[in-house]
């Protein structure tokens, strides 16, 4: 088989170099090329030290990442802060057992919304045991700390809101903290995540 691959290159070539020659070409010279076979990588055996690291760094990426989406929304003023657990007041209980979808602050450029809801059994001003606030997004600002977290407040004013929202986005990650204050005073606890919705793109 060899020796076939080897003397149909060497018909080839001698094919190339008279067709060259017919035609007044010039034959390019060919650079020493040394060709290696490579085979399939071996499997690398891992400590388990190593192997925690290498966990620690992917974590570690996801982190930076998570949190390069949720700073850039910020910036951009289009995100949602899906809430997870709320505190009503200073020293109100914290509520965990809550919905993700119903509970959250949103804004999508000049358009916020805030919204609680409990389902404590009791129907609130929105019907679902807590309240909703929409209106405008007015002097917004956007800094960073020493230690890399982001600061995001605004003002949030309509015909059933007055309040100011305080963002605390934390360094590498895309967990935050917001506190509303002016209507119901209250703390949200979730993530940020980039949303656009239809409306507004």
């Amino acid at each position: 088989m060899k020796k076939y691959i080897l003397a149909l290159s060497l018909l080839m070539a001698t094919g190339l170099w008279a067709t060259a020659q017919d035609k007044g070409e010039v034959d390019i010279e060919t650079a020493d090329v040394q060709l290696e076979m490579i085979s399939p990588a071996q499997q690398v055996q891992e400590t388990e030290q190593e192997m925690k690291e290498r966990e620690k760094r992917l974590r570690e990426h996801k982190d930076e990442v998570a949190f390069a989406k949720a700073s850039n929304s910020l910036r951009r003023g289009y995100f949602v802060l899906v809430a997870d657990n709320i505190q009503i007041g200073n020293m109100g209980y914290r509520h965990y057992d809550i919905s993700r979808n119903s509970n959250f602050i949103l804004v999508q450029g000049e358009d916020g919304i805030v919204q609680f809801a409990l389902n404590t059994g009791f129907p609130g001003t929105n019907g679902l045991g807590g309240w909703t606030g929409k209106g405008n997004v007015r002097y917004s600002r956007l800094k960073y700390d020493d230690n890399g977290d982001v600061y995001y407040e605004y003002q949030l004013i309509g015909s059933n809101i007055n309040a100011r929202v305080f963002i605390t986005l934390f360094h590498n990650s895309k967990r935050a903290m917001a506190q509303i204050t002016g209507g119901p005073d209250i703390t949200m606890y979730g993530e940020i995540l980039p949303y656009r919705d239809k409306a507004h793109r």
